[in-house]
């Protein structure tokens, strides 16, 4: 999955885990250890990081379909997992949710946090993230966008 904050990943993501695969969440991660803010601290981020990757490879190993529900804000972020996967025999497909910025915003002001994938942002830093986020391009590797 790859888009900013409120682009809907979290729910696209759940429909694919419904439908068989296992989906990793950094949200949910962070949740299960108590940590109900964003931004994470670095070296905070850099574990669960570590932690999730390492999931990521026991399910490649073992064959199962992965849909890993991150932002991927950066395409060196990207290209970092497709550079893990590729050794393994797996090209992964870059899910884009091409959501308008008005709509990713107010869903992201509507947002209770009672729950990881509602996980409460102010006004500015989720307007950052939008505005920072790099979009994938089709030259990354197999892309498909939702809008």
């Amino acid at each position: 999955m790859c888009g900013p904050a409120g682009s809907g990943k979290s729910t696209v993501a759940r429909a694919l885990e419904s439908g068989g695969m296992a989906r990793l969440s950094f949200d949910e991660e962070a949740w299960l250890r108590g940590i109900q803010s964003q931004p994470l601290a670095e070296e905070v981020r850099l574990e669960i990081e570590s932690h999730l990757r390492q999931r990521l490879l026991d399910l490649v190993m073992k064959q199962t379909d992965v849909v890993l529900d991150y932002s991927f804000w950066s395409r060196r972020m990207r290209e970092d997992y497709r550079a893990i996967l590729r050794p393994l025999g797996v090209e992964p497909e870059t899910i884009y949710l091409a959501t308008p910025r008005k709509v990713a915003l107010a869903r992201v002001r509507a947002r209770a946090g009672q729950e990881p994938n509602d996980v409460q942002l102010p006004d500015e830093l989720a307007a950052a993230y939008f505005d920072h986020f790099e979009v994938p391009t089709p030259d990354e590797g197999p892309l498909t966008v939702v809008a």
